[in-house]
Formats: structure tokens, C-alpha cells, sequence
């Protein structure tokens, strides 16, 4: 059952579930008694390793538009993990969202919906549009613009390094004596946190043992994947999207550094680019409201 989580005048919050047949997807929803009737659901994806807290800041001024469903993705946060035996694919991500959007979430079949994601978020939420364009009203990309892709000749060591890891496996929990230290170890690395920010999103990936806590997120996660897309490949997948797309690009991002960005860009035929202040977590950390104003301006149309 869901259960309220917090609200005020104008903005709920509850927890929400939505079993999927080899899973249950966990995560949070916002709505507005201003919201338009009827109004069409917008879904958020969160990036990699992290959980539906990410759009805590965003979702609340996204609400007015319709109802709003942040999701943990599976293996991140409160919901499931994969089975024994099965490791995270991209194209599992996918799979995932398009269940989720045929039942749980939008049991009409000829039900539109608006996507945002943030990174990994974004790749997925983009790869569903490109292969169902006419569930998707519009999409929305933060700090993301299609898959990492690796060279062919890599495909053979990739695959070794997958293999080898699995054969490893994921090693002993690090358990922190307490949640601040654990939001500590989450500043630092590839896409950086403020603490305030850290703490934030550190709680949900969490769960209590003898002795502190310890990442509630499956290990698999970081275990290298045994099969990468080729620059080809996504640049086909961009190419296919029709979908009216709205590229939310970091100044201090990751995708600021990536060479690829003005090459994969001109492939999308119906792409708006904004560039806001901020790191890879622009719509968490430091000053959100040029993100919000940038997603709601682009949604509110028709």
C-alpha cells in the first residue's frame, strides 16, 4: 500500500510501488491540486547509482503539470534486484520502463507520457523513445546525450573483464559507523556531491546492520557489462528519435568534456539544448531553479 510521506497546500508526496513480473519498481510520487484534469504522467529516471531522491528538488516544481513518478530503478534504492545469475543490462533498463508504462503506470494502451532522466536516466528514457516514439509526448535529457559507447576492437576485452569480475564477484560490504560518513565516501568521485546534496541521496541506498549501515544498492552495479554499444549503434538510436527532446546540458558536467557532444546532438531532428549552471547533479546540487525553469517552459507545451 502506499503510504503519505509529506505535503502541504499544494503538493503531495507518498511512496508508490509498481510490480513489474520479475520485480517490483519502488519510488515516489508528487501531485498538485493544480494540475490540469486530465493530465498525462511524467516519469523521472535517476542515474547510476543513484535513487528517485535525486529529483527531490525538481519534482515538486514539475507537479503543476500533471502527476509525477520518480522510480528507483531495479537494483538502486528500495526496489528489487535482478535474480541470481542475471547481470544489469542497459537494454534491461529498457525493458523495464516499457512494462512499467504498459500496466502499473499507464494501462491505456494509447496513453502519452513526458520522460526526464538524468544520466543513466537519461540514456534509457532516450533509448525508449527512439523505439516507442508514440508513447512518449515529450523527452527531456540532463546531462546526458545517449549511451558510452566503446570501439569494436574493445568488445573481446570487455567481455573478459565482465566475465572475470562476475567470476570474482562483488567482495566484503563497507560498513560506516553512521550516515554522514557514508555520505562522505558519496561526494567525492567521478560526478561530485555537495555534502548537503550527498546526504540527500545517501539515505535511500541504505540499510542497517549490526555495526552501522551498508549500501542497500545491489554490488552487481559496478560490475563491468559484457556487451557495450558501439559509436555506431548509438548514434542510430539518437537518429531514431522523433520525439520533441530537450538536451539539459551541464556547464560543469560530464558531458562538457566529451567531444562527441555537437556530433550526437545534430542527430536528434527535433533537439533544444540549454545550458545551465552547475555540475552532473544540476537539478540536485547548488541552484536548481534554471533546470526547473528550462524543463517546465519545454513540457508546458503542447
Amino acid at each position: 500500500m502506499d503510504m503519505p510521506v509529506t505535503s502541504s497546500a499544494r503538493v503531495t508526496c507518498r511512496d508508490a510501488s509498481w510490480p513489474l513480473s520479475q520485480l517490483t519498481l519502488v519510488g515516489m510520487s508528487w501531485s498538485s491540486p493544480a494540475a490540469a484534469v486530465p493530465s498525462r504522467p511524467l516519469v523521472l529516471l535517476h542515474g547510476w547509482l543513484d535513487n528517485c531522491l535525486s529529483f527531490t528538488r525538481l519534482a515538486p516544481e514539475l507537479a503543476s503539470l500533471g502527476p509525477v513518478h520518480a522510480i528507483d530503478m531495479a537494483g538502486h534504492g528500495h526496489s528489487g534486484h535482478r535474480s541470481p545469475g542475471q547481470s544489469y543490462w542497459l537494454m534491461d533498463y529498457v525493458s523495464d520502463l516499457a512494462e512499467l508504462l504498459e500496466h502499473p503506470l499507464c494501462p491505456g494502451a494509447d496513453d502519452r507520457v513526458d520522460l526526464v532522466g538524468h544520466s543513466l536516466g537519461g540514456i534509457v528514457a532516450g533509448l525508449y523513445a527512439a523505439a516507442f516514439p508514440e508513447r512518449v509526448r515529450r523527452l527531456v535529457m540532463i546531462d546526458s546525450l545517449g549511451a558510452i559507447s566503446r570501439p569494436l576492437e574493445d568488445t573481446v576485452p570487455q567481455l573478459r573483464r565482465a566475465i572475470g569480475k562476475r567470476l570474482r564477484g562483488s567482495g566484503r560490504a563497507v560498513v560506516y559507523p553512521d550516515i554522514t560518513t557514508a555520505a562522505k565516501a558519496r561526494e567525492g568521485g567521478v560526478s561530485p556531491l555537495s555534502h548537503e546534496a550527498a546526504l540527500t541521496l545517501v539515505p535511500r541506498n541504505l540499510k542497517p546492520v549490526e555495526r552501522g549501515f551498508v549500501w542497500r544498492t545491489d554490488p552487481r552495479l559496478r560490475h563491468p557489462s559484457p556487451l557495450m554499444m558501439t559509436e555506431d549503434q548509438v548514434r542510430a538510436t539518437l537518429a531514431a528519435i522523433t520525439t520533441p527532446t530537450l538536451l539539459v546540458q551541464a556547464a560543469n558536467g560530464l558531458l562538457a568534456s566529451r567531444g562527441q557532444l555537437v556530433e550526437r546532438a545534430g542527430l536528434i531532428r527535433d533537439l533544444s539544448v540549454i545550458e545551465v549552471p552547475g555540475g552532473h547533479h544540476c537539478h540536485l546540487d547548488g541552484d536548481t531553479a534554471p533546470v526547473a525553469r528550462a524543463v517546465s517552459r519545454f513540457l508546458e507545451q503542447p
